[in-house]
């Protein structure tokens, strides 16, 4: 991994983004914010996987006085997200707003981009300017000839330059388009031009399966050559399910380390037991664990326990049967048919709070 880029700090309530904190795992509400009931357990369910910033559409003045008791019921950090309307930005950081994300260039006349800045100003609130491909102003893209990298980089420093003059410096950048290429060009230009922290993610990733991975190679080429701040991996599903990609994108990166790292072979030929199906079962039985443990599934005698004593925990298969191991020790040889209990009754027992 390539030396970390260390970004200006800036603050979204309590979570730090920027200079040498974590990189942090953001994700958005999918709930009407009207809502309140709703939306509140969805960002109660979020948090609980591990969810540090969470991001909901103010769409209107109704959600806007939603986001003050939605604030009152929740402790993560909540991010306004606002278009076009200057008054439902100072309505959401009224309301309690740690964060707005706007682009400055679609609140319209300057005078609105000043009021909401002031407002963000006094508050200590910072702004994230949030550049998409799919909506780059026209005078851009004429001059660029098109959605290009370098379009969206002009896009956004352009915004920037508008903060700027006002005397603002509390600006988080995300730069997102819906394919790898151009998100991950778009970084790495940007990164070299500013200090400010950079919000990662590929915009309509799609599907998790395939979301995931369109994410996962932006998003850890990026890390790898340290760039990133914080990042939001956007799915077609469940925002909980985002939530879990990212923590598998930064662990994978070497830079999160919260939850399980499974190791499982990819089984062949010499496997004696349902490898597939221990695998998948393991997964799910600790998927929602927050304490940071390895934890190998193995099917064979060839590499199984070796690799299985490598990890805090794991299981390494027979005929049949399987060996558990604890941190390289041989614990006892289980039963096929009792190896996914046993390896999690184990790990309970050392993580009570943790699976």
């Amino acid at each position: 991994m390539k030396t970390r880029r260390i970004a200006r700090q800036i603050r979204v309530g309590q979570v730090k983004v920027g200079g040498f904190a974590p990189v942090s795992v953001q994700s958005m509400t999918n709930t009407d914010t009207r809502d309140v009931a709703a939306t509140v357990a969805q960002i109660r369910a979020l948090e609980q996987a591990g969810c540090e910033i969470v991001r909901l559409a103010v769409l209107d003045e109704q959600a806007a006085a939603a986001f003050a008791r939605i604030k009152d019921h929740t402790a993560v950090p909540l991010v306004a997200d606002i278009h076009f309307s200057h008054k439902l930005a100072l309505a959401a950081l009224a309301a309690g707003a740690d964060c707005i994300r706007i682009n400055p260039g679609n609140i319209g006349a300057r005078w609105k981009v000043e009021e909401v800045t002031r407002a963000c100003a006094d508050r200590g609130v910072p702004i994230r300017i949030g550049v998409n491909g799919g909506s780059l102003e026209k005078a851009v893209m004429e001059a660029h000839g098109g959605a290009t990298a370098e379009a969206m980089v002009a896009s956004g420093l352009g915004h920037i330059r508008i903060l700027e003059e006002l005397g603002f410096d509390q600006i988080k950048i995300s730069l997102k388009a819906s394919d790898v290429h151009r998100t991950v060009e778009a970084y790495r230009l940007i990164a070299e031009q500013i200090d400010y922290p950079l919000h990662l993610g590929v915009t309509e990733a799609g599907p998790p399966a395939t979301g995931a991975i369109k994410s996962a190679v932006a998003l850890g080429s990026l890390l790898l050559d340290g760039i990133g701040d914080t990042i939001r991996i956007s799915l077609a599903a469940d925002p909980v399910e985002e939530v879990r990609v990212a923590f598998d994108i930064l662990k994978a990166c070497g830079l999160r380390k919260r939850g399980v790292n499974l190791i499982a072979c990819p089984s062949c030929g010499r496997a004696e037991i349902d490898l597939v199906g221990l695998a998948r079962d393991v997964e799910q039985r600790l998927g929602s664990m927050a304490a940071s443990v390895s934890v190998a599934v193995m099917g064979c005698v060839v590499n199984g326990p070796g690799e299985a004593s490598d990890a805090d925990y794991g299981i390494a298969g027979g005929r049949g049967f399987g060996t558990l191991f604890k941190g390289g020790e041989v614990v006892e040889r289980v039963e096929e048919a009792r190896l996914v209990d046993a390896l999690v009754a184990l790990i309970e027992a050392d993580h009570p709070d943790g699976v």
